[in-house]
């Protein structure tokens, strides 16, 4: 496997830990009305490929859930994300092996 291949799975795996631990990070600081981290930076982290791991800890930590712009946006942010790579795919030659 070449390694920039090798950076980018850890890149999307380093991202979507994160963002899956900030919602459970944020979960914890609501229970204990303690300072927040912004509804934007838990979309932002979303946004830079963590989609997958915010959506699963999203649900996983039964937070947000009950905000429409998060059930809505966060799959819709999967999507678009799929949608790009597919697209990627089909304009940029990738060779992996």
């Amino acid at each position: 496997m070449k390694l920039s291949l090798l950076l980018i799975l850890f890149y999307f795996l380093a991202v979507n830990c994160l963002g899956f631990a900030t919602m459970g990070i944020d979960k914890h600081r609501a229970r204990r009305h303690a300072y927040r981290i912004p509804e934007a930076t838990l979309f932002l982290f979303a946004f830079i490929g963590g989609s997958i791991g915010s959506t699963i800890g999203m649900y996983s930590f039964h937070h947000k859930t009950r905000h429409w712009y998060f059930v809505v946006g966060m799959p819709l942010i999967i999507v678009l994300q799929g949608l790009l790579m597919y697209g990627l795919t089909k304009v940029v030659d990738f060779k992996f092996m």
